[in-house]
Order: structure tokens, then sequence, then C-alpha cells
């Protein structure tokens, strides 16, 4: 029911709409380069792609307000731990009196090999803390969420140490290409539709 509603909801192409575009990470310069900011990389490279300055400090996020292909478009990093993205979350969604189908979440994933980029129109939350605090928070699963992949620990590496960790070398420039791919997608949502951003992004 919720892919339903998400479906449903979707605007037809060019009709004005507003895209609340959150990438998940944890605030502070000790996270910076960790894997688990790299939502907070894409909403960086996607404020100089688009012009619009993410620089107003609120209590709960750090954004932006601008226009894309006539869309009204927020851009947000919460000023929220990773495990309490949802408070940032709600608290957007009430300021711009929106719907979770509103949101474009952008976010790491494990389950994807560096440098892949997948985009979907809900799902659970597999695992992500900063997905299930959001679902939690906004009741629904039925919001579209972009996924950077990451990879995986190694074998003598848990979970938690490897997305606080930094990249290596190599999945440094896989996951900094996908990163300008998730930039690419996200203004191919908000222009042209999940439908069409799916169909062009999620092959590769």
């Amino acid at each position: 029911m919720e892919y339903l509603d998400a479906i449903a909801s979707e605007p037809e192409p060019g009709e004005p709409h507003l895209w609340i575009i959150v990438g998940l990470g944890n605030p502070g310069l000790r996270y910076r380069s960790s894997r688990h900011n790299v939502g907070f990389k894409t909403i960086e490279r996607l404020s100089k792609a688009s012009n619009i300055a993410v620089s107003q400090r609120r209590a709960k996020a750090v954004l932006g307000e601008g226009e894309v292909g006539g869309h009204r478009v927020v851009l947000a990093k919460p000023r929220t731990f990773m495990n309490r993205s949802g408070e940032a979350v709600k608290y957007l969604l009430d300021r711009f009196h929106a719907s979770p189908q509103q949101l474009l979440i952008v976010y790491d994933e494990m389950d994807l090999p560096p440098g892949r980029i997948r985009i979907r129109p809900g799902g659970s939350a597999a695992g992500h803390n900063g997905l299930k605090s959001i679902i939690g928070a906004v009741s629904t699963q039925g919001f579209p969420r972009l996924r950077v992949g990451i990879g995986k620990p190694g074998p003598h590496e848990d979970d938690i140490s490897f997305v606080l960790g930094g990249f290596s070398n190599e999945d440094g420039k896989l996951v900094d290409e996908a990163t300008k791919r998730a930039v690419e997608a996200t203004l191919c949502v908000v222009q042209d539709g999940i439908d069409q951003a799916m169909n062009r992004y999620n092959s590769g």
C-alpha cells in the first residue's frame, strides 16, 4: 500500500512540485570523510550544481531553498546524528507542510558495491539506522530514496567501525564518481520524475 501511495502522489512531468532532498550523515569534522557521510557529500555537490546555498542553520538541519527546472527544492543536512535522522526529517516536513512522498533521502548502502547507485520509491530500512529513524518518525516506508553503494566490511571489521571509517583510495574514487551520478540522478528525479530516474540510473 505504501508503494502505491508513493507512486500515486508523484506529479506529472513538468507539473510544479516541492521536493525536500535530505542527505544523511553525522555532523562534525570527525565524520566528514566517513562512509556514513556520502549523503552529506551528495548534498554539498548538489548545492553547487543547482546554485542553492545550504546555509540556513536551523535547530534540526542546515538547509537551503531554491528552484530546479521550475520546481521548488529544499536541500538539507540533518544536524542530528544518523540514528536520530527522523527528528530532522519530521521537522522539515512540518516546516514546509510537505508529505513523505515529497522527500528524497540520499544515504550510504553497504549492500551495493562502491560506486553503484540505486533509486527506489519506498521500502524497508534494511538495517540502516538513519532510514529506521525516518520510517519511525514519518510512520511510513513510502518515501523515495537514493542509495549510494559503499561496499561491505572485511571479515574482521564490524559494521559500525566500517561506516564510521574512511575509504581506501580505490573505493574513494569510485564513491566520488557515484556522488556525481547521484547529483545527476537527483536532478532527474526533480525534473523528470522518479520513474524516469530509475530507468536511467538503476541500470548501470
